[in-house]
């Protein structure tokens, strides 16, 4: 259907334009904060601020795209993001750069479910309430971590290209008074790639018309959208399991970037190649969670279905996680932990790839347009919170494989939440593209 495949590739251009600049950030910004004077403790503030500000507007925000739209939503995020970006790469004070973090932490969670709202919107208004969405999904998230690859590798190697230099502090563009720092660049190309999402949002991003909204209703609105979300989560045995094993991954990503750095020091015996491993290997788990993503339909055919799918995936994370307590146990010799270390999390990667898509497909199928983004910030709330508990937990422990396998355990018992069939009053039955698969398979979940 034409409607359809054209709302699929939007939906995958926004993924891409949205998720790019965080990518060409992500390799500089620390160095880049270093570089204007910072020390760690002021940085570990900055990421605080932004972690905050993403948790205190995650739920107002999903209301907020519920009640007035998405594409309005979404061009504020990008409008948000492109200020972060600027303040990042320009500003030297803290205050700027503190600021930086706190519009970049709106953006986010502005951002956090619109896009993808939009799109089952879209498909179920072409198609019907039945609508197969996993293709759409699995393809977004596909788009999602590559531009996180590509952002990656390019954010790291611009300075180089460019003949800046391993010495960035010892040049600055005498142009701008100093301003533009080397690693300032990959940050400022962030910006104007911020600047075509936005446009691309308000060209492509169509919606049927809304009733027209004033700040009172919008005030009102967010409040019930909100309160739909909360108790969707309640009342529905299926979306709190999903919540569950979403809290469970958010945990397993919290402890693989906290302790993957120092893992990858120790592997190479020095810093500076402790950095590259690191990069490589976040790199080469976004290829893998990209992969994960593009498999996910035919995992869940090849399965029986959606929840089968997402116990499959989760399992396959849970062995990553225990890979890497294993390697961490018995770290020679180091080739073999090398290996280890980059197959565990690949393994991770790869499957939290493949759970997501079929995940939230099986949401989509339980929650009405008028609180989809609500849900959607409901789920990413899990995820952070949880991540930022299992992050201290970890963090206070001693190095070792036993932070891995706690973090395996947790997953294990968000995978484990699959085995039993859901049987919540009123559900709706399989998703049309696993009807077929459902009745060959005999799945022991529904889809």
């Amino acid at each position: 259907m034409p409607a359809v495949r054209t709302a699929r590739r939007r939906y995958v251009t926004v993924c891409a334009l949205f998720w790019l600049p965080p990518g060409l950030a992500m390799a500089p910004l620390v160095l880049l904060f270093t570089e204007r004077g910072m020390d760690l403790a002021a940085i570990a503030g900055f990421y605080a601020a932004h972690s905050l500000t993403v948790s205190v507007l995650e739920l107002p925000t999903g209301g907020l795209s519920d009640a007035i739209g998405r594409r309005p939503v979404l061009a504020v995020a990008g409008v948000l993001n492109t200020g972060a970006l600027l303040l990042h790469a320009l500003g030297t004070t803290a205050a700027a750069l503190t600021l930086g973090m706190v519009l970049m932490g709106a953006g986010r969670a502005l951002a956090s479910g619109p896009a993808e709202a939009w799109y089952v919107d879209t498909v179920q208004a072409a198609a019907g309430p039945g609508a197969e969405l996993r293709t759409g999904l699995a393809r977004g998230s596909t788009a999602t971590s590559a531009a996180l690859a590509a952002g990656i590798l390019l954010g790291g190697a611009l300075p180089w290209l460019l003949g800046l230099g391993p010495d960035p502090g010892a040049r600055l563009t005498e142009s701008t008074s100093g301003l533009v720092l080397p690693l300032s660049v990959p940050v400022l190309l962030g910006a104007a790639v911020e600047i075509v999402f936005v446009a691309y949002v308000l060209a492509a991003l169509r919606e049927p018309p809304r009733p027209p909204v004033t700040v009172r209703s919008v005030l009102r609105g967010i409040p019930g959208a909100v309160l739909n979300g909360a108790r969707s989560a309640g009342r529905d045995a299926l979306v709190r399991r999903i919540l569950l094993s979403t809290a469970a991954a958010g945990s397993a990503l919290a402890a693989i970037e906290l302790l993957m750095p120092g893992r990858a020091v120790s592997l190479t015996g020095a810093s500076e190649s402790g950095a590259m491993l690191f990069a490589g290997l976040a790199c080469g788990g976004f290829v893998c969670s990209g992969l994960g993503s593009q498999l996910a339909p035919l995992l869940a055919r090849r399965t029986g279905g959606g929840e089968r799918a997402v116990l499959t995936a989760l399992g396959v994370s849970t062995a990553g996680l225990v890979l890497l307590g294993v390697t961490a146990a018995f770290p020679r010799p180091a080739a073999l932990g090398l290996t280890g270390v980059a197959a565990g999390f690949g393994l991770v990667y790869l499957g939290l790839g493949a759970a997501a898509p079929n995940e939230n497909t099986l949401l989509h199928h339980r929650v009405t347009s008028d609180g989809r983004a609500t849900a959607l910030s409901v789920q990413s709330l899990a995820q952070q919170s949880a991540g930022a508990l299992a992050g201290v937990i970890v963090g206070a422990m001693s190095p070792g494989p036993w932070p891995w396998l706690l973090t395996a355990g947790i997953l294990l018992t968000g995978t484990l939440l699959w085995l039993r069939r859901s049987g919540t009053p009123g559900a709706p039955g399989p998703e049309p593209a696993t009807r077929h698969a459902s009745r060959a398979h005999r799945p022991t979940v529904d889809s």
